[in-house]
């Protein structure tokens, strides 16, 4: 039986971080994860649950299948061990074979010869399996992982294809944008919900807009693109069964507050693009301000921003003046909530106010923190709390 027609161990990687965002994505999809160690997530599941997985994970990066593991010391036994895999099952003759590796306290740990070898032993056995002395590798791309971590090696089949960040809604980049998957893991850390206003100050090319809009609109962030599964020829043909439960889904219908304001001209016409190719430009606000005349008529709203930080986009000075004037306009709100993400150590001592509590995240690989002040909650009626206890947060 080809691993595709069973029982799979799914492997999700989520950003140093956020781990128990993605693993409460995955437990609100009717799965059991296990514990995230070195960024990976475990759960059971079928190809459905792979297909699944893609299409509605928000902050996943890659979602893999577990082919094989087993302990190997030197490249003799990774060789051995690699070769023992049903690879005719798992890949066709003119598969294109694509091989990553990552080593973590493990005597192998020099990655070219580990991708090396491992693809050595993957053709090898294709080419005994089916007799033939060489693999044309024209056809659809298998990427295979193998990851050694203290010295037992995983072998992972990659079913994404580009990183699940990149729903492809954004094809035009600003200055320092921010992953759609960190800003969509921001918002689910705030206290956000559809029924209160969000507004993303320094919003740039509208990440953190349109990821909002997309999760009160309840849109799957794999809706719009392709995984590179679709393409594997033994696996089974189930897009269209996932790709009609995120359609019955979506809830257009909802009023959604969401607004996003950037000083720079162009960066609001990317955004504006961006959100019309996400499908939202109707749901949210854009619009060129500066963050100083920020104001507005709700109470109880919520600011989620990336706003700038280093040296590449401002000078210290200029920072500097930038959040303490960002300070004083948050203080004018009512009772308003702020998630700031920014790598700027000193970013408390300029906004003038000590955060509630502090968060260690990654944007790539710049370290940051996200700052979080909470004002006092909107009182709400009992069948609200009763209905959605989430709200209470």
């Amino acid at each position: 039986m080809s691993i595709f027609d069973g029982k799979l161990n799914i492997e999700v990687s989520s950003a140093s971080g956020i781990e128990a965002v993605t693993k409460r994505e995955i437990t609100s999809l009717g799965y059991t994860p296990g514990g995230a160690e070195y960024g990976r997530i475990l759960f059971e599941g079928d190809w459905t649950d792979v297909l699944r997985a893609n299409m509605f994970l928000r902050t996943a990066g890659r979602v893999r299948v577990l082919i094989g593991t087993f302990d190997a010391t030197d490249f003799d036994t990774l060789f051995d061990g690699t070769e023992s895999v049903d690879w005719q099952d798992i890949i066709p003759l003119d598969g294109k074979i694509l091989v990553t590796a990552k080593s973590v306290k493990s005597k192998l740990f020099a990655l070219s010869s580990i991708q090396s070898i491992v693809k050595k032993a993957i053709v090898t056995k294709l080419c005994r399996v089916h007799n033939v002395n060489k693999l044309s590798e024209s056809g659809a791309e298998y990427s295979i992982e193998a990851s050694i971590i203290n010295d037992t090696v995983r072998l992972t089949l990659d079913t994404s294809g580009a990183g699940l960040h990149k729903r492809g809604y954004r094809t035009w980049l600003g200055e320092a944008p921010i992953r759609e998957t960190l800003a969509s893991a921001i918002i689910q850390l705030s206290v956000w919900n559809p029924d209160r206003p969000l507004i993303d100050p320094f919003c740039g090319s509208g990440t953190i807009p349109i990821e909002a809009a997309l999760i009160g609109l309840n849109i799957a962030p794999g809706i719009q693109r392709e995984f590179s599964c679709e393409h594997f020829s033994n696996a089974p043909d189930l897009r269209g069964i996932v790709q009609e439960e995120a359609e019955q889904l979506v809830n257009r219908d909802r009023e959604i507050r969401i607004s996003g304001f950037d000083i720079n001209p162009e960066a609001i016409k990317l955004a504006l693009r961006h959100a019309e190719k996400a499908g939202v430009r109707d749901k949210i606000h854009l619009q060129v301000a500066d963050m100083r005349n920020l104001s507005s008529r709700f109470s109880h709203g919520v600011i989620v921003t990336n706003p700038p930080y280093g040296e590449r986009l401002m000078k210290e000075d200029e920072l500097r003046e930038l959040y303490r004037d960002f300070g004083k306009v948050f203080n004018s709100l009512d009772e308003w909530c702020a998630y700031v993400i920014t790598s700027y150590m000193a970013f408390e001592k300029y906004f003038g106010k000590k955060a509630t509590k502090t968060r260690k995240l990654y944007n790539s690989e710049l370290e940051c923190n996200l700052y979080q002040y909470l004002g006092k909650p909107p009182k709400m009626r009992f069948d609200e709390v009763y209905k959605n206890p989430r709200l209470l947060r």
